[in-house]
């Protein structure tokens, strides 16, 4: 008889402190997914077809959601910024394929990328928030981010 309450005794603290474990240590997610070039003409043409996604290793500048409102444009129009006004959240390279994976805790950011001096984000939703990603608690969110900007279309 002791010995199986002992055994259930240990049993159940061995489950508390593994539930402890994981509400602990497995809350965060972020975000992860793959940054790609696109260059040159992308208008469809018929028997023709578009080049496959080129990896592009770079930084990948993770801000407060950031509305248009909160950035300074380096041309009228152009998806080129040479001031963003919200809080710079991290900074993640992308190796060789282009693919990158970050840890945040749940919440809404946006995401830029540099061509020379200035940053670049070419999305938007319908309230103007520029390029937004939403993270889930201890999920990671699938993003593309596309650098088009050398690209027709």
């Amino acid at each position: 008889m002791g010995k199986k309450l002992g055994l259930s005794l240990l049993a159940f603290l061995m489950l508390t402190v593994l539930s402890s474990y994981t509400s602990i240590f497995c809350k965060k997610g972020g975000i992860k997914g793959l940054i790609y070039l696109v260059k040159g003409n992308q208008m469809p043409s018929p028997g023709q077809m578009l080049p496959p996604k080129k990896p592009l290793q770079t930084t990948l500048y993770i801000y407060e959601l950031t509305n248009i409102n909160q950035v300074t444009r380096a041309e009228a129009h152009a998806p080129f910024y040479t001031a963003i006004n919200t809080k710079l959240i991290k900074q993640v390279n992308s190796d060789t394929k282009g693919e990158f994976k970050v840890k945040l805790p749940p919440g809404q950011y946006s995401l830029f990328i540099k061509k020379d001096d200035r940053f670049y984000a070419n999305l938007f939703d319908e309230k103007n928030n520029i390029a937004p990603v939403t993270v889930v608690k201890g999920k990671y969110t699938d993003v593309e981010v596309r650098a088009d900007y050398d690209a027709v279309y």
